[in-house]
């Protein structure tokens, strides 16, 4: 039997800076640190990029400790690591990283894209690793649109598609290291669909495109409230796109554990942190030029 889970906390999506690049950051915001496992979300673009406009090109930095993910919307980024990877991310697309003990990556939109212009908009993602799998070893994984499960409304206006953990049978190819649903939809104007969860999960819902009623109860709109948090209770959620909508929908098996967080490093001490700064600065994370 599908019960809804009760809504937690209604968020907006505030504008953030992050040196040249402006974009919104649901999590963490005021009043809410994490969403237990997901520790971050930035909803980047979308981004006019040409070659007079280009503020996306981020450089060669470390990560250790956690997952950054990248769910691309609309145009094309180029991933690099120290791993000796080297994929174009397009449209639909993910790149996983579990950054583990510690990889150096860069991303950028193509310099074809960048050529002959066009809209960049994406989710990245955070999501914690527990302490026994921090120091485990770095990984990269890609997904391009056509190879990710999906599923479609019985009112067939909504196209769920599963990137990790599963649902109604359908089963995410991304290698999780812990109990994680990672799903985005895309909604027709009264396209409705009901998501199972897990009750122990912590879940959100966030809009990027569009304005969706959650539950029946809690209108959400780009620009306005634009991600719901729920409680451990329940085992679904629903949503109708009153206008086309873009949708992400993630839930986890928190992991309960302390949280120490210091740039592009998610540890779970201040010592394991300074560890990780002289381990990148002595070369134990890889090289990357």
């Amino acid at each position: 039997m599908n019960t809804l889970k009760s809504i937690q906390h209604c968020i907006a999506s505030p504008f953030v800076n992050m040196g040249p690049i402006r974009l919104r950051q649901p999590l963490p915001s005021e009043g809410i640190e994490n969403v237990d496992p997901f520790i971050l979300l930035h909803h980047y673009g979308p981004y006019a990029i040409s070659e007079f406009n280009n503020p996306f090109d981020l450089g060669p930095h470390p990560h250790r400790g956690f997952e950054p993910i990248t769910l691309l919307f609309k145009g094309e980024q180029f991933h690099r690591d120290s791993l000796g990877n080297e994929m174009v991310v397009k449209a639909g697309g993910v790149q996983w990283t579990t950054a583990g003990h510690g990889i150096v990556h860069a991303e950028a939109p193509t310099k074809e894209f960048v050529q002959r212009g066009g809209e960049l908009e994406g989710i990245q993602l955070w999501l914690n690793l527990p302490a026994k799998d921090k120091l485990m070893p770095p990984n990269y994984q890609h997904l391009e649109a056509a190879q990710i499960p999906k599923i479609v409304s019985a009112d067939q206006k909504v196209q769920l598609n599963i990137i990790a953990g599963n649902q109604k049978e359908q089963i995410g190819l991304i290698q999780t290291q812990t109990a994680v649903n990672v799903f985005t939809a895309v909604a027709q104007e009264n396209g409705m669909l009901t998501v199972d969860i897990p009750q122990n999960h912590q879940s959100l819902l966030y809009v990027l495109e569009g304005i969706v009623l959650v539950n029946d109860t809690q209108v959400l709109k780009k620009g306005e409230n634009q991600m719901i948090v729920f409680n451990q209770d329940g085992n679904s959620i629903q949503f109708e796109a009153k206008t086309t909508s873009t949708i992400l929908i993630l839930s986890g098996e928190p992991i309960l554990e302390k949280v120490t967080q210091y740039g592009p490093y998610v540890m779970n001490t201040q010592t394991e942190i300074l560890e990780a700064m002289r381990d990148y600065q002595q070369g134990k994370m890889g090289y990357l030029y």
